[in-house]
């Protein structure tokens, strides 16, 4: 393989994990579980320090956190994405990311949060597919509303 060809399979790559992570923040906005499932490797690592979280699956992961987004209206932004191929169909990234979660509460007013940091993660081919293998969400910030 030539350098060049290198050079443009490492792009085609990245922009591929870059829509993926795309998919990632817009299905779980509008809550398409199912479709979302889809951007994980099935044996992924889903790590929420400040929530004292960690799913191991696909399936484990979906379910905790549609579980606990159940009600919320959500917006989740990823930004300036630092991504490194690391080997034939592995990757890593860190995202600068923002969210905001709000909680409907019981008498109809609501409350929640805003939050800033990065998301830490580990790609890989799977299925013919880039998918996130591993995914760390470290808040640098979060602001209560």
């Amino acid at each position: 393989m030539t350098d060049l060809q290198a050079q443009i399979d490492r792009l085609v790559a990245i922009e591929a994990i870059t829509q993926l992570k795309a998919r990632y923040f817009r299905l779980m906005d509008t809550k398409q579980w199912d479709e979302w499932a889809q951007v994980f490797a099935t044996d992924c690592v889903m790590e929420i320090p400040e929530a004292d979280m960690v799913n191991h699956g696909r399936d484990e992961i979906v379910r905790a956190v549609s579980t606990a987004l159940t009600g919320t209206t959500t917006t989740h932004h990823g930004h300036m994405p630092e991504i490194e191929i690391t080997g034939e169909g592995t990757a890593r990234g860190i995202w600068a990311m923002f969210d905001y979660v709000e909680f409907p509460k019981d008498d109809g007013t609501t409350w929640g949060l805003k939050g800033y940091g990065h998301y830490h993660e580990e790609y890989r081919v799977e299925d013919g597919a880039w998918r996130i293998a591993r995914t760390r969400l470290e808040r640098l910030r979060v602001d209560p509303f």
